[in-house]
């Protein structure tokens, strides 16, 4: 798999070899196998005019009496290390389209009407126990090209200090535009599986979904 190193597999193939050959439960064996979080372009739309509220509810703009459009959801996970262990404190900087499909930015070319009321990109971090959590709504899908439309997706900047810096996409479970995004349909199908949000119970009339984020360390 791309997003794991040589040396780290190497490492990985040793270990899972000495679980087998002393009987260690499988659950052993998946912590061992945890993948890094895929890596995915930035895009051209992350935000280049600051703004006053960038908290956890992106649905509510601060000043405002309006709320967000288009069907408001939770998105909740966990940063942990390839073993498994929990990340505190780990800066999750994370910008979206609206309802829409328009992104609060200047040179945005898509003619769908701006969602005002939608905050659109929060910095956030996530707790003692890598926990992070967040209110949105599901992205509009838009173009990119004449003959490539964009499947709802939220974009994700990560960092941690000792940790590699990581820029990725979450992506939406049962959409048909996944299986023709050009970006999605590049990676390996291990590797669209963690970059798909698995759909979770619900918060009262709240879909949650679940993303959970695994970092390298930045020295292997």
């Amino acid at each position: 798999m791309r997003t794991i190193s040589r040396r780290r597999m190497v490492k990985l193939s040793m270990l899972g070899s000495m679980a087998g050959a002393f009987g260690f439960s499988s659950s052993f064996g998946k912590v061992l196998a945890i993948m890094s979080t895929p890596s995915e372009t930035e895009g051209p739309f992350y935000p280049v005019n600051d703004q006053r509220d960038k908290d956890a509810d992106l649905t509510q703009v601060d000043g405002h009496t309006g709320i967000a459009q288009g069907q408001h959801i939770i998105v909740s996970g966990q940063v942990t290390d390839i073993a498994g262990n929990p990340i505190d404190k780990v800066l999750l900087d994370i910008w979206q389209a609206d309802a829409n499909g328009r992104y609060r930015h200047p040179r945005d070319p898509n003619t769908a009407k701006l969602d005002e009321n939608f905050q659109g990109w929060a910095v956030i971090r996530s707790d003692s126990s890598g926990l992070f959590r967040f209110k949105t709504v599901i992205p509009g899908a838009y173009p990119a090209s004449s003959n490539w439309i964009r499947p709802p997706h939220i974009h994700f900047k990560i960092s941690k200090q000792g940790y590699r810096a990581l820029t990725t996409q979450m992506y939406f479970p049962n959409e048909a535009l996944n299986k023709t995004d050009l970006l999605l349909r590049n990676k390996s199908a291990a590797e669209q599986s963690v970059m798909i949000a698995k759909k979770a119970n619900q918060q009262g009339n709240l879909p949650i979904y679940e993303y959970n984020i695994v970092l390298d360390l930045l020295h292997k």
